[in-house]
């Protein structure tokens, strides 16, 4: 994939328009685009791009888009729908209101290539040259932050999504080629926790809550993988690819001890190739 830099452009007409009258009192988004203006340029990423090929996305904008990503919490397909959707979003990336945006697994492309060019600290330096050139940080000063903190933290959120959506593909395959099997070894609340895209409600913010639902979903994993070993006529249920997939997702995530379900922390982690890193 090849990179073409170009400018980041003004903020459309239109958009400035609605957007103001959204929010008159302004907002964070608008007065970072009013104030400071783009905190990253596609040139600051040139490296890392071959010089022939498909030309990708623009890195200066997903770059704005992972910060924004960062500050609010979102998982992958949150941030992509904020683009699509979101007034103040389009207004600090300045994009046209009818911009349809980019399929979410755009981000962690970005990320990866960001991580395989050893290029994490791009996206802190470029943010404080930015505020250095407007005085809002002084050469020398102290400055608590770190941009692999920024990545780190959406890869945490992105565990909790693999482990939630992939018991919900295990459950649907099950509910597919073996119904009946299915309601007689669900679980109260099943239906409730993963009829839906994990990626489509909000995730818990706080770590003691992210920990918890992490535990519920491992529960609930370990109790389907019992249930199938447990029923001797569920030897074609165990050999499917999804049930293959959770028992690979747990055995990394987690670790059963007898008692309640430990989230393993990222230390704890066995080595990637051990495990699946992707919803």
């Amino acid at each position: 994939m090849s990179l073409r830099p170009h400018l980041l452009p003004p903020v459309p007409e239109e958009t400035a328009r609605v957007a103001h009258a959204a929010f008159p009192k302004g907002n964070t988004y608008l007065r970072l685009r009013e104030e400071i203006g783009p905190l990253y340029q596609d040139c600051d990423f040139a490296a890392l791009f071959a010089r022939r090929g498909q030309p990708g996305l623009s890195p200066g904008l997903l770059a704005m888009v992972t910060l924004m990503q960062f500050l609010e919490n979102l998982s992958d397909r949150q941030a992509a729908d904020a683009v699509r959707a979101r007034i103040d979003w389009k207004y600090a990336l300045g994009l046209e209101l009818t911009d349809p945006g980019f399929d979410f697994s755009v981000l962690s492309e970005f990320r990866s290539r960001l991580i395989t060019g050893e290029a994490e600290q791009l996206l802190l330096d470029s943010m404080l040259e930015r505020l250095r050139t407007r005085g809002l940080v002084k050469a020398r000063g102290r400055q608590r932050t770190d941009s692999t903190h920024v990545l780190a933290a959406i890869r945490a959120l992105n565990r909790l999504e693999l482990v939630g959506e992939t018991l919900r593909a295990t459950l649907n395959q099950l509910a597919t080629v073996a119904p009946e099997w299915s309601r007689g070894a669900a679980r109260p609340g099943w239906f409730e926790r993963y009829s839906h895209r994990v990626e489509d409600s909000r995730l818990p913010k706080e770590r003691a809550e992210r920990e918890a639902y992490a535990r519920v979903v491992g529960e609930d994993g370990f109790a389907l993988l019992d249930a199938l070993d447990a029923d001797e006529a569920a030897a074609a249920l165990r050999a499917l690819p999804t049930v293959q997939v959770l028992r690979t997702a747990w055995a990394r995530h987690y670790e059963r001890t007898g008692g309640p379900v430990p989230w393993r922390t990222d230390a704890e982690l066995p080595r990637a190739a051990a495990g699946i890193e992707s919803p």
